[in-house]
């Protein structure tokens, strides 16, 4: 059965989190297009799209977590949250701060919270891990975008 209040908060937790980081790097595409873009970079309009797709099947795959009466779901939501954390400050270093060098470093870091956070989801639900699995790729194409990044605008 449908925790319908649960469903909602944890789809609007992640939400949240791009609609603040999005609000705080208001011109962040019109930045991205005026520096030197490896090869494969996406439109500066897809971005929007495919964040929103990725929050919503990371709160899904929250909620499957959360709806879970298990001793590792407490553990899995904590990595979710601090990945979370991770995600929305690697927002503001690559474009507020524009080190694009440091923001390759935290998106490591970010890379690996996802990567035991689907893990951990994974355990406690199998749909919930393979709903993580598409987040994980695009911070993985997100990692060439940002090493192309920096190492050509140095």
């Amino acid at each position: 059965m449908t925790q319908w209040k649960a469903l909602w908060v944890n789809l609007l937790i992640p939400l949240a989190v791009g609609g603040v980081s999005a609000f705080l790097t208001a011109d962040s595409m019109k930045t991205y297009a005026q520096v030197n873009q490896p090869p494969l970079s996406p439109p500066g309009w897809l971005f929007p799209i495919v964040w929103t797709i990725l929050f919503l099947l990371m709160g899904i795959a929250a909620y499957l977590v959360w709806v879970r009466d298990s001793t590792g779901r407490n553990g899995a939501l904590l990595f979710y949250g601090l990945q979370l954390a991770m995600n929305f400050g690697w927002t503001l270093v690559f474009f507020n701060l524009q080190n694009y060098g440091l923001a390759l470093l935290w998106l490591i870091v970010l890379w690996v919270l996802i990567l035991i956070t689907t893990v951990r989801f994974f355990k406690e639900s199998k749909a919930a891990g393979w709903l993580m699995l598409p987040y994980l790729l695009w911070v993985t194409f997100a990692g060439y975008l940002n090493a192309g990044v920096w190492l050509l605008n140095r």
